[in-house]
């Protein structure tokens, strides 16, 4: 069943036409090794962001990578991706293979612990359109996915997200959902997910 959510989602959660999941897109032992690799080698960064007047600190470690054309940046200044490392082209061929989509983007981010979270948002920056369709592949320490309908936050719906993990969203996901990973009381190792998009070009 390529949508696994939990048992009392199957006949309730969205559609196949919003999200696909695989939970063994890449297998175990090359998980651990790009888990390791990426935490070890990539200089990751911890951003900063205005929130109600205030400068907050993002709960979690990131990067992005790309074509030099691309553009992430959401202001009026351009922000170019640094170049694809050799893993990260492989893992992006083998996702635009399965997904149908050449992907010039992704954004790397690192949880280390179960402090580190993602808050309620949409992939679409707030611009209609934008987005559309989104790849993520996960290794490490398996997260709880939550997502809700933007305009009825009642209607809410939770996955794990596995090692070596692979989930699309696509159709009106962006649009019409929110999604977070919420942090957790528990121990947890690192996680490191990466998202696949196709970006504005400079």
């Amino acid at each position: 069943m390529q949508l696994n959510l939990f048992d009392e989602l199957k006949s309730t959660g969205p559609p196949p036409s919003l999200i696909e999941y695989q939970p063994d897109f890449i297998n175990a032992l090359e998980s651990h090794l790009l888990l390791e690799k990426f935490a070890t080698e990539l200089p990751w960064e911890q951003t900063t962001r205005i929130m109600y007047g205030k400068k907050v600190v993002t709960p979690r470690l990131t990067l992005w990578y790309g074509d030099p054309a691309a553009n992430y940046s959401l202001t009026n200044s351009p922000a170019s991706p640094s170049p694809w490392t050799k893993e990260l082209m492989t893992l992006k061929n083998k996702v635009d293979t399965h997904a149908g989509v050449s992907f010039n983007t992704v954004l790397l981010n690192f949880y280390r612990d179960g402090n580190d979270s993602v808050a309620w948002h949409s992939d679409n920056d707030g611009i209609p359109g934008r987005n559309k369709i989104v790849a993520s592949v996960s290794f490490g320490e398996p997260r709880i996915f939550e997502f809700r309908k933007r305009r009825d936050h009642t209607i809410k719906y939770s996955m794990l997200l596995e090692n070596g993990s692979y989930l699309l969203m696509k159709g009106d996901f962006q649009d019409e959902w929110e999604h977070r990973i919420p942090k957790s009381l528990k121990q947890l190792k690192p996680r490191i997910n990466l998202t696949f998009r196709k970006m504005p070009t400079l």
